[in-house]
């Protein structure tokens, strides 16, 4: 039985406080095959119109100075004209595919098996729902960085180049090629611990925020709206989400894209930077301060990729429903 039908057994004798939310689709009832393809269409465009913002992003993290955004845009548009916001991005395309699909499989079974459980424990609707999701979280970032964490780093040098430290590169083989040369198989899961720190606690937070979130808003309207209505919603709880996530989460996301993009040197030779080292690098720039450089658009990002995420992936669930027969 799926999750969906169990909190609907619960509710069969509603109450006046009852909140009245959208139906919701569970994993048993989605055509797996038309899921993972148009997903993957629709992501990728998803991807493609929010990637310059990452690159901003990742260019102010490892900058030595504080620079802001408008800076850096024009920049990149007066040296690199529009490509130079796009750099890297054939790299994080190929592998965000395999990449997502990944993550929406562990999140949808997780959320289906944790919430079937926490109901069947007797816990409340409104934490069962918290729970599964804070649970799905957790481990659908674990699952997908398994895969995003080489993609990162490949693709994160090709975006800094020319503004930092590391080698130059002509395209994602090359450095690819390179990567394995003077790291071996290990230089593509460069800061693979502080992924997961990063990621797994911040889709845990920002997945149970949302369903909270959701469920608050809901209460708020007294009402059920399968239209419009629910876009909105969606797109209200995704943005509250995501500012608690990015603040939480910010410190160790720029160690790590510093850790996966900058070398040192030492003896004339390239090397790893280590994480100390990298902290130590970054409290000389600007104390505490500097690893809140790029906060400005990884809000923006998580923000707009959250509403748009989410408004997308209810959407997607919606089209690859099981026909009933």
């Amino acid at each position: 039985m799926s999750l969906g039908a169990l909190m609907r057994e619960e509710k069969r004798a509603p109450t006046s406080s009852q909140v009245h939310m959208p139906k919701d689709i569970d994993w048993q009832m989605l055509d797996k095959p038309r899921f993972f393809f148009l997903g993957a269409a629709l992501f990728s465009g998803v991807s493609t119109a929010l990637y310059p913002i990452l690159v901003l992003k990742t260019r102010q993290q490892v900058s030595p100075t504080r620079v802001s955004c408008a800076n850096i845009s024009l920049a990149i548009a007066r040296l690199e004209g529009l490509k130079g916001f796009y750099r890297g991005f054939g790299t994080s395309l190929l592998g965000t595919i395999p990449a997502r699909a990944l993550y929406m499989t562990a999140l949808e079974i997780t959320k289906s098996c944790v919430g079937q459980a926490t109901v069947r424990l007797g816990l409340s609707d409104t934490t069962a729902m918290a729970v599964a999701n804070g649970a799905a979280g957790l481990t659908s970032a674990v699952a997908a960085q398994v895969v995003w964490t080489p993609v990162d780093v490949v693709s994160q040098r090709l975006m800094v180049q020319g503004v930092s430290s590391c080698s130059r590169y002509s395209n994602g083989f090359d450095a690819f090629r390179k990567i394995l040369y003077t790291d071996g198989p290990r230089g593509f899961y460069r800061g693979f611990g502080l992924s997961i720190l990063t990621y797994a606690p911040s889709n845990a937070v920002w997945w149970a925020s949302y369903s909270l979130a959701q469920r608050s808003i809901w209460s708020k309207l007294k009402r059920q709206d399968g239209g419009g209505g629910s876009v909105v919603v969606q797109a209200l709880s995704a943005a509250t989400a995501s500012g608690c996530s990015a603040l939480i989460t910010m410190p160790v996301d720029t160690i790590k894209t510093r850790l996966q993009v900058l070398d040192a040197e030492e003896n004339g030779r390239r090397r790893a930077m280590t994480v100390m080292q990298t902290v130590r690098s970054l409290l000389r720039e600007g104390g505490f301060g500097a690893c809140y450089r790029g906060l400005g658009p990884r809000w923006v990002s998580m923000s707009m990729s959250a509403t748009t995420m989410i408004t997308t992936y209810e959407f997607l669930k919606r089209l690859a429903v099981k026909k009933q027969t």
